[in-house]
């Protein structure tokens, strides 16, 4: 039995996932200069997976993601996911396939990032965070305010779940 301030800590660990997300995407595409500097921005015409996909990449999966480097379909799919994630962690709408958005998204930070013995070979900040996004997935129905109870009544979602 969960406490019954579960859904409290549901909603929080929610916002926070989001505002993590919803910032990668507005830094990306502005520059701000925290993880994207000034002027090497998508706005300015600069790939926002180039950098990382070309030169920070190693281990056993780096001739793929080499590959993918500066693809504007690549470029385009990762930051509607930013995107994606960020909005469905915030508002509560489309819960479950921004948690499984988010899981993806992580799978392939993790392989990306994939360099035995250096870090540590299992967990990471991206299995933390996948981890989290399957705790949000299985427990959507107690990390709901409006306006994702409203979506959660409509007959679309009673008619498909998975868009809850």
């Amino acid at each position: 039995m969960l406490s019954k301030k579960a859904p409290i800590v549901l909603l929080l660990l929610r916002l926070s996932l989001s505002w993590v997300y919803l910032w990668a995407f507005i830094d990306k595409i502005f520059g701000f200069g925290f993880n994207t500097p000034p002027g090497k921005a998508w706005v300015d015409g600069i790939s926002p997976t180039l950098g990382y996909l070309k030169f920070a990449i190693k281990g056993p999966f780096k001739d793929f993601y080499a590959s993918l480097a500066g693809d504007p379909v690549v470029d385009l799919l990762f930051m509607a996911g930013l995107l994606f994630i960020g909005l469905t962690m915030a508002s509560g709408i489309f819960l479950k396939l921004g948690s499984c958005a988010g899981v993806l998204i992580n799978i392939l930070f993790y392989t990306s990032g994939f360099i035995p013995p250096e870090h540590n070979p299992f967990i990471d900040e991206h299995t933390i965070n996948l981890c989290l996004f399957l705790l949000i997935a299985v427990g959507a129905d107690a990390a709901v305010l409006w306006p994702a109870r409203w979506w959660r009544e409509t007959s679309l979602v009673k008619k498909y779940p998975i868009l809850g």
